[in-house]
């Protein structure tokens, strides 16, 4: 038998764990008097384990729609997935039973909706709220859940813990409630966490808390997020990744730093445009022209094609494919930006 004399070792190849969540071409689509009409189009997007994805852009640009799609909360006389995948730990969230579902959310899947107070039961008490997943997903006792949920809502910064939960949602402020409905989020120690625009209506100082909250939590639990917001400095500050949305579509998704550096898509240089800056003065910020369009009239093309300073001839005929334009960036641009962005 011959013997290599090679000095040479073999290393295993590490495998990379997969994503917790994967979504694969999510299209949503809503019933109206005029028929259908597309409210989320082609979405793709990954998330690992322990990290923070932005999801951003102007008011009707579909981000809510397809936070409420991942856990199929939009009601299906309202709308429907019409396509694509929801991979959440080697599951598919589209297929999935019903029954199967439920016990996801809540458990393994952590919502904080836009507004707590109208997602919170204004005729329950907040104790009766925070307790309900407690025993309906990890069967705690009465006496069992109302100890957790006292420490939960002292884990968020609620002072007073035992005396909150007898109240109810109207006595709380803003920054309280919304505090509620992370320690709800967070109560069955969740793999992912959609907020959905969770700074919202908050003062300045409540903001801050809140965010430092949620980075906490991800950095004490592991816990993923999705963060869905318009306020690209709440993404600078918090997320890993951003994915830029327009028109239902995604345009741009690169790692933060490489967004704010260099934006390659021309909305998402005009959203960085519009933050104010401390570091010049202006009289009068950058802002971009027109409005997102109706669903119902989207332009022939490149839907942002009528507000680009960039556009040619070339935008208004086809629409442009999500691709990789670098290592770690893709963009829905026909042209793609090489500017210098505004750095962080």
């Amino acid at each position: 038998m011959t013997v290599s004399t090679s000095s040479s070792v073999c290393l295993p190849v590490q495998k990379r764990e997969k994503p917790l969540l994967h979504v694969r071409d999510l299209t949503v689509k809503f019933h109206t008097t005029r028929g259908l009409v597309t409210g989320v189009d082609r979405m793709n997007f990954t998330l690992d384990r322990g990290k923070v994805l932005g999801l951003v852009g102007e008011s009707g640009s579909g981000k809510s729609v397809t936070a409420l799609s991942l856990l199929r909360l939009i009601p299906k006389d309202t709308a429907e997935i019409s396509n694509g995948e929801i991979w959440f730990d080697n599951q598919n969230l589209v297929t999935l039973p019903e029954k199967n579902l439920r016990e996801i959310r809540g458990r393994d899947i952590g919502m904080i909706f836009q507004d707590p107070m109208t997602s919170l039961n204004p005729i329950a008490s907040i104790g009766s709220q925070v307790t309900e997943p407690l025993k309906s997903h990890l069967g705690m006792t009465r006496a069992q859940s109302s100890r957790r949920a006292e420490e939960l809502l002292e884990l968020v910064g609620i002072r007073e813990a035992k005396k909150r939960l007898a109240q109810y949602p109207h006595e709380l402020s803003g920054g309280m409630r919304q505090r509620v409905m992370i320690a709800m989020a967070i109560a069955c120690e969740p793999k992912l966490i959609i907020a959905d625009e969770p700074t919202t209506a908050l003062d300045v100082t409540t903001q801050a808390q809140i965010l430092d909250l949620l980075q906490k939590l991800r950095t004490d639990l592991g816990v993923s997020i999705i963060l869905i917001t318009h306020d690209l400095g709440v993404v600078a500050e918090f997320a890993d990744d951003v994915q830029v949305m327009y028109a239902g579509r995604a345009v741009e998704r690169s790692s933060v730093q490489k967004i704010f550096e260099q934006p390659a898509h021309p909305y998402s240089d005009g959203l960085l445009k519009s933050i104010p800056s401390f570091d010049s003065e202006v009289e009068r910020l950058v802002s971009i022209e027109g409005t997102v369009p109706s669903p119902f009239a989207l332009p022939p093309g490149c839907a942002f094609a009528p507000r680009c300073t960039h556009a040619r001839s070339a935008c208004t005929a086809e629409v442009p494919s999500f691709r990789k334009i670098s290592a770690d960036r893709h963009a829905a641009c026909l042209f793609p930006l090489a500017g210098s962005g505004v750095g962080l």
